[in-house]
């Protein structure tokens, strides 16, 4: 079983509720943080003085308050510590129940599990650090299809980074320029343009307004 975890969520009675499950796992180093910064300074000082965390488990949503954060959420910290810290296992403890946002997590961020807190989160997030120390990738059973076969949403890195040049202001003619200067094909307008239409008739949007904001609530841009 892991020896060392880290648990950030911005609620007492949360953290008090996930220690309790680890320490019935009988795992003998438990720490908390409130703040998705600290989580991240807290594992970067581990790593350097060769006594790592082995797992973090954090939620996606932290409340902005008086301190100025510079890691804003808990997909955000997953992300930047999967790049920094690849062997650090990771699952997100959160009330998020989109199949979508779980896939994209897994998938493009390699998350390790996904636990929907509710009536029995906890039971499951127990079921959830046992299935990701045997290197297995564990979600919530009411999200399951988030990891089996093609969903209808199922979107891929091209329609990410399209859909974040269009939040980000661009008309579909720069971003065909800017993906002929990256050689992310397809490049072409008409290409563009037809992906776009696929992606609002598979979100249901009536524009790309509408599109966007859907993409952006289920935090895949």
């Amino acid at each position: 079983m892991f020896s060392k975890v880290l648990i950030a969520d911005d609620l007492v009675s949360v953290n008090t509720g996930v220690h309790t499950v680890l320490s019935q796992l009988e795992i003998p180093e438990i720490e908390q943080v409130n703040y998705c910064d600290d989580a991240f300074l807290q594992i970067k000082a581990a790593q350097k003085y060769a006594t790592p965390f082995e797992l973090l488990i954090t939620d996606l949503s932290f409340k902005a308050d008086h301190r100025d954060q510079k890691i804003k959420s808990g997909d955000a910290l997953a992300t930047k510590l999967k790049a920094a810290h690849p062997d650090l296992k990771i699952i997100v403890y959160s009330i998020e129940d989109k199949p979508q946002l779980v896939r994209h997590l897994i998938q493009r961020h390699g998350i390790d599990g996904y636990v929907c807190k509710g009536r029995h989160g906890l039971t499951e997030l127990t079921d959830a650090v046992q299935a990701v120390y045997s290197n297995k990738t564990y979600v919530s059973p009411q999200l399951e299809t988030a990891l089996s076969g093609k969903s209808v949403l199922e979107i891929d890195d091209y329609d990410i980074e399209l859909l974040s040049q269009l939040a980000n202001g661009l008309v579909m003619e720069e971003i065909a320029r800017r993906f002929k200067e990256e050689e992310r094909k397809p490049f072409s307008s008409s290409a563009i343009e037809k992906r776009m239409g696929t992606l609002r008739t598979q979100f249901d949007a009536k524009n790309s307004t509408q599109l966007i904001a859907k993409a952006k609530d289920l935090g895949l841009i």
